[in-house]
């Protein structure tokens, strides 16, 4: 199988033979086969879906791995040293289960197949970035100031604003692991690969073919260099077209929009929804709607509806009568003109707001916040404000 790889070339076996030398002399940390590591722990891991890369392998006769950046569900990250160009780049290598939308996360300089066992693996040549923004919250733990939540919101709406008009792409998936920064310090990417041969990267040898890696992460920026502007990643869930009914398992739960828990027609407002309830992540440092779990842990979609009730008021008739489904939350009467929640024996609606809940701002500036926060977080799709049209918002410009 080894010599299915994308032509691995002399200088790839040359590579590799120099790092095992720099491993015997620093000998790297030897992890038990039974406990699982990086893609090992992902609920859902099948082996044979994801490709088998080693540190010191060259793919496409050019891409020398240098390192383990880190892994997700559908794919793993490696830096890479371009020896054409004998610059860095990032080689994301997809598992063989998914089938990619047409766009890329970000810009991709190149792109490969690989044959595996269980079928082919897209690989893509990226820039390198630095860390997402989760990677950094945890690093720094406290919530973005006004001036740092506005700028990374201006970016994201205007991403948000391609995808939506330019691309007819939803990405479903906005949350803080999926927002990364740029690299502003270059040094970062050669320090990373000497620091590998220096102090190999503990793993654990599955077999003859396969060794899995723990993720290295880059160091710290340089005293004056910056952590990096946020860039809008991973579109491994993203839906092209304006319309679908995929059921209720896209996007993540604490940013769930109502329209797709209650199997409705949904598009790219289902974005806005899920911007709405990751600002309040970013600001106040909580989720909007974390307690919308039972006591297992699993989702509660009427925990969670109960709460949106809370929160911006019960839905308009209309949004209730779009689905059969939303009789078991709110009454269908149409004398009404919003449909009363009607499901005590499942939830009762909690007694909180938006207003109590946001305590960082007072005045003018936190009217002018949660009205921009509530622009968001509507019941009908077509009532949320667009990418474009948040961008002019008051509160923002």
């Amino acid at each position: 199988m080894r010599n299915e790889k994308a032509k691995a070339s002399d200088p790839g076996r040359e590579q590799s033979a120099y790092l095992e030398k720099g491993s015997s002399r620093r000998s790297f940390v030897s992890l038990p086969v039974e406990r699982p590591i990086d893609e090992e722990t992902l609920p859902h891991y099948d082996m044979e879906q994801f490709y088998p890369v080693n540190i010191g392998d060259v793919f496409n006769d050019r891409y020398r791995v240098t390192g383990k950046l880190g892994f997700g569900a559908y794919s793993t990250s490696w830096l890479c040293r371009d020896m054409r160009s004998q610059s860095y780049v990032v080689l994301k290598v997809s598992t063989s289960l998914r089938k990619f939308p047409t766009a890329t996360d970000r810009e991709a300089y190149d792109s490969f197949e690989l044959p595996g066992h269980a079928g082919k693996h897209r690989c893509l040549i990226l820039k390198p970035m630095h860390m997402t923004l989760l990677e950094m919250m945890r690093l720094t733990p406290r919530p973005f100031d006004v001036p740092l939540l506005k700028m990374t919101l201006r970016r994201l709406l205007l991403a948000l604003d391609f995808l939506h008009t330019e691309a007819n792409i939803t990405h479903t998936d906005l949350k803080t692991d999926n927002l990364m920064l740029s690299l502003e310090d270059d040094r970062m990417l050669a320090d990373f690969a000497n620091e590998e041969i220096r102090q190999p990267s503990p793993r654990k040898k599955i077999d003859d073919l396969r060794t899995i890696y723990q993720s290295r992460r880059f160091r710290r920026p340089s005293k004056g260099q910056s952590f990096g502007l946020p860039i809008l990643c991973d579109l491994g869930e993203a839906r092209i077209g304006p319309t679908h009914e995929s059921g209720p398992f896209v996007q993540p739960n604490i940013y769930r929009a109502p329209e797709v828990i209650f199997e409705m027609a949904w598009g790219s407002s289902a974005d806005i929804w899920n911007l709405g309830a990751l600002i309040w992540d970013l600001f106040e440092g909580c989720h909007l709607f974390g307690d919308i779990f039972d006591d297992n842990g699993n989702h509660d979609p009427f925990k969670h509806l109960a709460l949106m009730v809370a929160l911006i008021g019960p839905p308009p008739i209309e949004f209730v009568q779009r689905s059969e489904t939303t009789g078991q939350c709110f009454d269908h009467n149409v004398d009404f003109f919003v449909g009363a929640w009607v499901a005590h024996e499942e939830s009762d609606v909690p007694l909180t707001s938006l207003e109590s809940l946001e305590k960082r701002l007072s005045g003018t500036e936190k009217e002018f916040f949660l009205r921009f926060l509530r622009s968001m977080l509507k019941w009908l799709p077509e009532e949320r404000k667009t990418a474009r049209q948040l961008l002019d918002d008051p509160w923002l410009v």
